[in-house]
This record gives structure tokens, sequence and C-alpha cells, in this order.
């Protein structure tokens, strides 16, 4: 998150910085960065789990070319999952902002939700992993239902800590 923060930082104009001066203005100039920051992240993460759709989407459509249709239903379960998460990063409120201004996050919530960012790219990686697997299991019936288990498992993962970041920003853990 802090790169993602620093880009938006580096990118305040002169005016910007003048208007930093004014007593009270610096702490909205902070939140608006770090809400710049979180969309930044939230839309990086979101690119990065539709291209992982795109790749499933094409493994099913291999599946269905082999005529392994008994696993369609299954691959299609983890798609839907990953669809929602896609859904949910890319649509959520952002944080840093609106949100805190009503619920106050402290340096512990923060570190959290940091935490909860950085789960989001480990899972992407996992994810593109079981995607690996799925792939070396087509054509093996034996190997490719424990795959497409895993995969869904991860997608499952992925809302889950979408909904848990989201009750530490809204402040109903």
């Amino acid at each position: 998150m802090s790169d993602y923060y620093g880009r938006v930082s580096a990118d305040q104009d002169a005016l910007t910085k003048l208007i930093s001066y004014i007593p009270g203005f610096s702490g909205y100039i902070e939140r608006e960065k770090r809400r710049a920051a979180d969309k930044l992240l939230r839309d990086t993460v979101a690119r990065r789990f539709e291209e992982l759709y795109k790749r499933l989407s094409a493994l099913q459509s291999e599946l269905i070319q082999q005529g392994a249709i008994e696993f369609v239903d299954d691959m299609e379960k983890a798609a839907v999952l990953m669809r929602t998460f896609t859904d949910k990063i890319r649509n959520a409120t952002y944080g840093y902002a609106g949100f805190f201004d009503a619920v106050k996050i402290n340096e512990q919530e923060l570190a959290q939700l940091y935490a909860f960012d950085n789960a989001f790219f480990e899972l992407g990686e996992q994810i593109n992993a079981a995607l690996d697997t799925v792939e070396q299991s087509l054509g093996t019936p034996e190997a490719l239902p424990a795959a497409i288990r895993h995969l869904t498992s991860l997608n499952r993962e992925a809302v889950n800590t979408f909904d848990r970041r989201y009750e530490v920003v809204s402040g109903s853990k």
C-alpha cells in the first residue's frame, strides 16, 4: 500500500502544496491521498483478478472441448467466487476517507487493513498457481477434482478476506 500512497503523494501539484499550509486542510489532503491510494490498490487487485478470471474461463472452455463436462459445474463455482471477489473489490466504498470520517481507524486497525491488502496479492499468486495445477491436471480425471476444489477454496478465501477487511473499515468487527 505504501508504494501506491507514494505514487499519489508524488503527484501533488503546487496549489495542493500551498493549500496544505492552511490549518486543518492538510488532514483533508492526507485523507484524500489515502483514498486515492486505496482506489489505486483496489483497481490493481481487480485487474489482476480479471486476468485470472480470463484464464479460468479458458480452462472451462478446455474442459468442455475435452468432453470433461462433469467438471464444468465445479469450475463454475470457482469462477462465480472469483467474479464475486473482483466485483466487491472494484466497487467497494473507498477506505481512508468518508468511512474514516465517521469511524476512526487507529494504527492497529490500519495495520490490519494493510495485512488484508497484502493478502489479496498473495491470494492472487496462490490462485495463479492453482490454475497452473488445474491446467496440468487436464486429462487426468483422478487429479482434476482435487485441483478444482483447491482453486474454489482459494477463491472463497479471497471473498472471506475481503469481507473481514470490510468489517475493520466499517467498525462492525
